[in-house]
């Protein structure tokens, strides 16, 4: 076991209290596109999920986590810098050439690298997407030791692309060939293979890996054996006229894909259990976003009642759009059934696993340690709000303060309105308070002013200095 992990470990216990005996394992399982609504365990009825609904009575489940934006890249992003959206580098996805997005600065302080700066071993399988292969925002740059699967978010609308990255190395998949439904190497069972024996690998010492698989973001792509687990759900093919490659049997392609990722999170499960340091392992499984907008894709969010009724999609700030599933595992730390109704969100995780590893927090970050909830130990961290800017999709802003909640859009072309919404009574935000009460939508406005910083890399005209040009 890493050496200065565990003399750090023994010097927070000594600080704060008793601990497990040896410095935590993180395990984050970030689904693609993945609906608040779409597990077992958050009310889903047609899609079955059984070791989720097993992860979540094991641990915590909770009902207001949110993704801390509404698209992959900044998500990310905001993951593993503790930033939200005014303050992170990443706000939105953007490729670059050949293959690959806008890459993180060098400088970047990831939890990947605080982590591995304290002793912990670092990797990261599946979906990337924060700076193209050898550049300063490669995984390998950004403190994980070791990265296998897409670098690319555009190669990863495929599951039978023709090459994935081992950290610098292109892995060429010989036979699969662009534009096949399906072929003779499925991306997603390599991934998973790849991040188990990255925890068998790991076991004698701590850990963190960060397991971004591709599920269920369209295209529709399966197994065949997995598929024919849904017979006679679907009443008609997917033509592909909305995006990505059409399929036979679409509802039942979407239905697969979630089991299938259902059942290897069950084997990461075993896995831990096998090698005995389940007890010593956090386990969190959440989504990066709110589930696909429209049909793109062949995907049918109102067939799977995938935000459980909830406004919006993925791309909006509206709660369906950012409320994604949060489930937490970690025998012996966490009590089993819990069901935590306190918001958390994404750029809190940072501050959660070092606070639990006994390491300094990060530099300026915007998140606070999720440790007390899990734990049930100790009070929890007090926040005063939570903040979400987009530029994508016509341009949004969000706050949420306790249960209010303020919607920002049409901030490109205007008109700009700002809504507000009570959550505790309207969870659906279909009743707009913002003229009943404007001392409080003036409150949030002022919050949505005072987060932005200005990014070079992602104007925001209607909120950079100077602001006299903005759409009214």
């Amino acid at each position: 076991m890493a050496l200065r992990a565990v003399c750090l470990w023994m010097l927070a216990s000594l600080l704060c209290g008793p601990a497990p005996a040896a410095p935590p394992n993180f395990i984050l399982i970030l689904a693609d596109d993945l609906g608040y609504g779409e597990p077992g365990c958050y009310g889903q009825r047609i899609i079955r999920t059984p070791r989720l609904d097993r992860m979540a009575a094991e641990g915590a489940r909770f009902t207001r986590a949110y993704a801390a934006a509404p698209v992959c890249a900044p998500s990310r992003c905001q993951l593993l810098t503790g930033r939200h959206a005014g303050h992170a580098f990443i706000r939105d996805n953007r490729e670059v050439k050949p293959e690959g997005q806008l890459p993180l600065p060098e400088s970047t302080d990831t939890i990947a690298r605080r982590l591995r700066s304290a002793g912990y071993a670092t990797g990261c399988a599946g979906k990337w997407g924060l700076g193209p292969p050898g550049s300063s925002g490669d995984p390998l740059n950004q403190g994980f030791e070791f990265f296998f699967g897409y670098n690319c978010q555009r190669q990863a609308h495929n599951y039978y692309p023709t090459h994935l990255w081992r950290n610098s190395e292109k892995v060429m998949l010989d036979g699969n060939t662009p534009g096949n439904l399906t072929g003779p190497h499925y991306a997603h069972a390599l991934i998973m293979d790849e991040a188990l024996d990255f925890i068998r690998r790991s076991a004698d010492q701590p850990f963190f890996l960060f397991l971004a698989v591709t599920i269920p973001h369209v295209a529709l792509q399966v197994p065949e054996e997995n598929l024919d687990a849904y017979p006679g759900i679907d009443d008609a093919p997917y033509d592909g006229k909305h995006g990505y490659l059409p399929h036979p049997r679409p509802h039942a392609a979407y239905a697969a894909m979630v089991s299938r990722l259902d059942r290897d999170v069950g084997r990461l499960l075993d896995l831990l259990a096998d090698l005995g340091i389940d007890q010593r392992t956090l386990v969190i499984f959440t989504s990066d976003n709110g589930p696909t907008h429209g049909r793109v894709g062949g995907a049918d969010s109102e067939f799977f009642c995938s935000t459980a009724g909830l406004r919006g999609r993925k791309g909006s700030v509206y709660e369906g759009g950012i409320r994604v599933p949060f489930i937490a595992r970690w025998p012996g730390m966490i009590s089993q059934g819990v069901v935590r109704d306190e918001p958390c969100i994404g750029y809190d995780l940072p501050a959660t696993f070092l606070d639990l590893a006994g390491l300094p927090s990060m530099n300026d970050t915007d998140g606070v340690s999720l440790a007390p909830l899990l734990t049930g130990r100790g009070e929890a961290t007090q926040r005063e709000f939570f903040y979400w800017e987009f530029p994508g999709y016509g341009g949004q802003q969000a706050v949420l303060d306790g249960n209010l909640k303020a919607v920002r859009t049409g901030m490109h072309k205007g008109p700009i309105r700002t809504e507000l919404y009570d959550l505790s009574i309207d969870p659906d935000e279909s009743t707009d308070l913002s003229d009943l009460r404007p001392e409080d939508l003036a409150r949030l406005e002022g919050i949505m002013r005072s987060q932005h910083t200005d990014s070079k890399e992602f104007p925001f005209p209607a909120l950079d200095v100077p602001r006299s040009t903005a759409p009214e």
